[in-house]
């Protein structure tokens, strides 16, 4: 494989290059902290985020939702089919 664009700094607005399925756990970080989620099933996502805030928020299905996040909770999540992008 190619890639055309290896030698490009990325950043925040660049596109995603990991993903990563999550399954909700009150007591675990993700590995990696996101730069937006995505979930198959619309509802909220309870969150801590990598600042620290803990916060729940509703997310629609097929859209990212630009969020950087250390945590996705099980208690107070709704959606399914969670994806965070790395």
């Amino acid at each position: 494989m190619t890639d055309k664009f290896s030698k490009h700094v990325t950043g925040l607005d660049s596109p995603a290059s990991a993903l990563q399925a999550v399954t909700p756990d009150d007591a675990t970080d993700l590995p990696l902290a996101s730069r937006a989620i995505a979930v198959a099933q619309a509802g909220d996502v309870r969150v801590t985020t990598v600042d620290g805030s803990i916060a729940t928020i509703y997310v629609a299905a097929g859209m990212p939702f630009p969020v950087r996040v250390a945590r996705i909770w099980a208690t107070g999540t709704t959606a399914t089919g969670i994806v965070a992008l790395s």
